[in-house]
Formats: C-alpha cells, sequence, structure tokens
C-alpha cells in the first residue's frame, strides 16, 4: 500500500503547559495509524510563555515537526488558517493543542478518508471539565446558527476535523478575513461524515476562549453566513412603524373623543421604544459594515515570522520557502 503523508496542524497561544504531553501522545498516535507518514505543524500565535522557545527544543530532537511562527496573536481561526496553509500532507488534520480533542481519534478520521470522504468532522458526544452554562451557551448556538443560515453546519461539532488534499486547496482559496472555519467547511461541500468522539477536560492552562471571544466568533458565524439579522431589523423597523401608526390613529381618536390624558410618559415610553429599534437596527447594519470594511483592505489574513522544519540541523525558512503568504494556488500547485 502507498505511504501517505498527514498532517497534524495545532494552533499554540500560551500553551507551555501543555506541549510536552501533546506532542507525546499526537506522536504516538500518528505512529500507531499503518501506511502513513506524518507531520505535526505547530502553529504559535504570538505566544508569550515561552511556548516557542519550548517547541524549537521539542523540534530540536523530532523531524517530523514543522513550527509556524506569527509575527503577532491574529486569533484561533486564523492561526488555523496559516497551519493549513503550510501544511503538505495528502490530508490534513485539525487539532487545539489542549488536548480536550484526543490525538487517538485522528485514527478513525484516517480510516474514513481511505474510504473516501474528504472530510471527517468530530461530534462531541460528551464534554468534561465545562460548566453548565457553557454546554447549555453551545447547544443554543449551533442550533441557531444552523437554523439561521441556508448552509448544512453540523451541530456539536468544532475544528476538530480531517481534510482531504483537495478539501484542503479548497480551504485555501478562501481568504475571507473574519473567518469561521467550520463554516466554511459546511459551505465547500464535498464527502462528509462526522465521527463520535468523548471531549476530554483540559489538560492544563486555561481556556483561551472567555466570554468576550466567544461573543464575537458567535457574531462570525452568524454573518458570515447569514443575512437574517439584516431581514430581522428590517421586520423589527415595520413592527415599530406599525405600533406607530396605531398609536397614532389613538391619539387621533382621542383628540376627537375630547378625552386626552396630559403629560410626558406616553411620548417619552413612544420615544425611547423608537429610539432603541433605530439603534438596534443601526449595529446590525455595523456589524456587517465592519466585515465589508475589513474584506476590502487589501492585508493578507496573517503575517508569517518564521517556519522551522523539526530535526537537529533545525533548518529555517522564510514564509515563501514552504508556502505563498497568499496562496491563490495551493501550496502543492506549480
Amino acid at each position: 500500500m502507498e505511504r501517505s503523508l498527514v498532517s497534524v496542524v495545532a494552533p499554540v497561544f500560551n500553551e507551555i503547559d501543555v506541549l510536552d504531553a501533546f506532542h507525546s501522545r499526537t506522536s504516538a498516535a500518528m505512529r500507531a495509524i499503518e501506511g502513513i507518514d506524518y507531520e505535526i505543524v505547530l502553529v504559535d500565535d504570538g505566544s508569550s510563555d515561552g511556548s516557542w522557545e519550548h517547541m524549537t527544543a521539542l523540534a530540536a530532537n523530532d523531524d517530523a515537526l514543522v513550527l509556524v511562527r506569527l509575527t503577532r496573536n491574529f486569533g484561533h481561526q486564523i492561526a488555523i488558517t496559516a497551519g493549513v496553509d503550510v501544511a503538505q500532507g495528502d490530508a490534513v488534520v485539525v487539532i487545539d493543542a489542549d488536548l480536550q480533542d484526543p490525538p487517538e481519534a485522528i485514527a478513525l478520521m484516517v480510516e474514513r478518508w481511505r474510504e473516501g470522504y474528504d472530510v471527517v468532522y468530530g461530534i462531541r458526544v460528551a464534554r468534561e471539565g465545562e460548566t453548565r452554562a457553557k454546554l447549555w451557551t453551545a447547544r443554543i448556538f449551533y442550533r441557531i446558527l444552523r437554523r439561521f443560515t441556508n448552509i448544512d453546519i453540523p451541530v456539536d461539532v468544532g475544528d476538530f476535523r480531517l481534510l482531504s488534499l483537495r478539501a484542503a486547496d479548497q480551504l485555501r482559496e478562501l481568504r475571507e478575513k473574519d473567518r469561521f472555519v467550520r463554516g466554511l467547511v459546511s459551505w465547500m461541500g464535498y464527502n462528509q461524515i462526522g465521527v463520535e468522539y468523548e471531549r476530554e477536560e483540559r489538560f492544563a492552562g486555561e481556556t483561551k476562549y472567555p466570554l468576550r471571544k466567544m461573543i464575537k466568533f458567535a457574531l462570525d458565524g452568524i454573518t458570515s453566513f447569514s443575512s437574517l439579522p439584516l431581514k430581522f431589523a428590517s421586520w423589527l423597523g415595520y413592527v415599530a412603524s406599525a405600533l406607530a401608526f396605531v398609536y397614532m390613529i389613538s391619539v387621533f381618536v382621542q383628540k376627537w373623543m375630547g378625552y386626552t390624558i396630559e403629560g410626558w410618559a406616553t411620548i417619552m415610553v413612544a420615544m425611547l421604544f423608537v429610539g432603541g429599534v433605530q439603534l438596534i437596527c443601526l449595529g446590525i447594519m455595523g456589524e456587517y459594515i465592519g466585515r465589508i470594511f475589513n474584506e476590502i483592505k487589501p492585508r493578507p489574513i496573517y503575517v508569517l515570522q518564521e517556519v522551522r522544519k523539526g530535526g537537529p540541523l533545525g533548518q529555517r525558512g522564510t514564509p515563501e520557502s514552504r508556502v505563498g503568504i497568499e496562496p491563490a494556488t495551493s501550496p502543492r500547485g506549480t
């Protein structure tokens, strides 16, 4: 059987306490899969805790490691994009470095890939070590997103997935800046299938998705794949106008009957209601306009500082020596 190269891409942001365990478990899991060679692409997303130095120490003794260093913290979804751009595999696996997604599940993903599937995503049947509030909000978010969009985004599915070469190449062509990777992968189509796994408790460290980032992540997902919030703003405007028209008629009726109530209460309620509706609509439109503004700026999605191949020689390279910064063609292209 011809051997295939499988790339494992893992974003790293201040994960120094996890790196040894992640490297050990992932390497063991990949060695256990028959008929493949592998590389582990670690993307340092602007870490400040010494993660990069620890990664280089690991790479000195493991030529399967490929280290990617971004010039600053660009965010989790962009770090995934950088890793996929650099990866050279016939298949690319995206996984977080915190060991909540078990590397041992990659074997089942590879098996499904060999059966002909282009995308194999992990379905979380259990989530250890997470609060009820986090579980509840995640459940609501995935179902709202699926209902709002016109593409089939699986529920209870994160970024842990395998992409075939043609799926990874297609993802490299999608260069929008406010990225929601799992939505982009669903939008591409291809043959997709899920495999179930139990998500483990974080091995060490703290979550890199506080409430502020979770809200932004949710907004990116909804606004990237649905125009329903804009329609909601229109409906809200129609409702406010209808209520104002009804109230205007009631004022005329009261005036005609000689029954009027003096005072500011009614006027203030009407003004606050209409003003609130206007601000909500402006806020929704502002979210979309802000994303349009972001997309039209001719900046790259990220900036690579260094790409380093593991091994005793510790080979370094410029970004262009491994992959173009703006891959209009894939790294396997011309």
